[in-house]
């Protein structure tokens, strides 16, 4: 990371601040709670609660962002793996657009009925979120519709970053900011304003193993195609688009990226439901996993995990919370 914010991180942050006065009507300001967990460190544990957010995921903020700033008459067509698609409908719903979601099949079941339910036009692609997200451009350009990318625009990205804008209030010392990584918009955005205004906040990716592209290529300096299987992080799944706005933003604005495998997975979200009370999503738990890959190296410190969203796909996640693989 730069010593000094670039140019490019700077205008990110600057539209953070003015897609949040934007959003304000139609997102929550999610609390940031300590962590029930006696640390024995002398450390702090915080959770920004965006499971709390409308439509339960953080992602309620980058699609509000960007449709305000679209004219109504013209469609939407998106791809999601169900968070995303959710967050869109909701926001469409608000603004009047016309909105089109295309799924990778293998989206969970509960968030493919949660996006139907808000009576937008669903569409299911084989294959995993990036064939969807290929699929959905294909589809916006037949039909001269615009492509509202889940995380590859820099609106979206905005509206992330406004849930720094709300810790910068919330907390006055964060030492360890641990973001789950995908596409990368959510920690972009976060860390544009961070870098901006906190800069010696050090912002922590963190990836699962299972479907690590954004990791991958900020290790490799370029765009890389990676394997991906199956994983509880489901939502952060994917390939990173060859275009991606968001890897030269994440390479800049993270200072580490640690990968994370399912049974850590599974064991921050054991204890974020029976330490912390609150059911999230598997990309949720792989923020706090991060952390705890770790423990000595964050030992002492303002530590903040954001809980980037809570919906779960119940059958998945009932074995895993009993203490199954």
């Amino acid at each position: 990371m730069s010593a000094k914010p670039s140019r490019q991180v700077l205008s990110l942050a600057a539209r953070a601040t003015a897609a949040r006065r934007r959003i304000a009507g139609g997102v929550r300001r999610t609390p940031c709670l300590p962590s029930r967990a006696i640390p024995d460190d002398g450390g702090q544990l915080w959770f920004k609660a965006e499971n709390l957010q409308v439509t339960g995921s953080f992602k309620a903020r980058g699609a509000m962002a960007k449709l305000t700033t679209l004219p109504t008459d013209v469609p939407v067509i998106t791809a999601s793996s169900g968070n995303h698609g959710m967050a869109c409908a909701n926001a469409a719903r608000t603004t009047g657009h016309r909105l089109t979601v295309v799924l990778p099949e293998g989206a969970p079941a509960e968030k493919r009925e949660g996006i139907a339910a808000y009576g937008v036009e669903t569409i299911l692609h084989p294959g995993d979120s990036g064939l969807a997200e290929r699929h959905a451009r294909k589809l916006a350009g037949e039909a001269s519709a615009t492509y509202l990318s889940p995380y590859n625009d820099l609106d979206v990205m905005s509206g992330q970053g406004t849930i720094a804008l709300e810790l910068l209030e919330q907390m006055p010392r964060i030492d360890n900011l641990f973001v789950a990584m995908g596409g990368g918009g959510l920690i972009s955005g976060i860390g544009a304003v961070m870098k901006s205004v906190s800069p010696a906040t050090r912002i922590i990716g963190v990836s699962t193993a299972a479907s690590a592209a954004l990791a991958a290529s900020i290790e490799a300096g370029r765009i890389v195609e990676t394997t991906h299987n199956d994983t509880l992080a489901d939502g952060c799944a994917g390939g990173v688009d060859a275009d991606a706005l968001t890897l030269p933003l994440a390479q800049e604005v993270i200072d580490r990226v640690i990968t994370c495998d399912e049974a850590q997975i599974a064991d921050a979200l054991r204890e974020i439901a029976w330490t912390d009370k609150m059911l999230v999503e598997g990309a949720a738990a792989l923020a706090l996993a991060g952390l705890r890959a770790d423990r000595a190296a964050f030992a002492g410190a303002v530590n903040v995990v954001v809980l980037c969203g809570a919906n779960f796909d119940r059958a998945r996640i009932a074995p895993v919370l009993a203490g199954g693989a």
